[in-house]
């Protein structure tokens, strides 16, 4: 696999996954939220990939398994479902 590729992977998966936790943890409204948890989707995709394709990276991959499922569950929540979680709680 190319290095570049790998490294292409890496590197998106970690910025856009700390650009998606800052929109998240902004709490911008559920739209936004959702929109912050679609960027995870792709953050997880890219860390999976990585993981799988480098030599040390399984771990990471087999955790973004996990982190994509919760972040799939984000993205119905919010912008499928239309739920508002702070709605409910008040």
């Amino acid at each position: 696999m190319s290095d570049t590729l790998l490294s292409v992977l890496q590197w998106y998966g970690a910025i856009s996954g700390a650009i998606a936790a800052l929109i998240v943890s902004l709490n911008l409204g559920a739209q936004k939220t959702g929109y912050g948890f679609i960027i995870f989707v792709t953050s997880s995709a890219a860390l999976i990939a990585w993981g799988f394709l480098s030599e040390d990276g399984v771990g990471i991959g087999t955790q973004n398994i996990v982190l994509l499922a919760i972040n799939c569950i984000g993205v119905y929540r919010y912008l499928i479902a239309h739920e508002d979680p702070q709605e409910k709680s008040a």
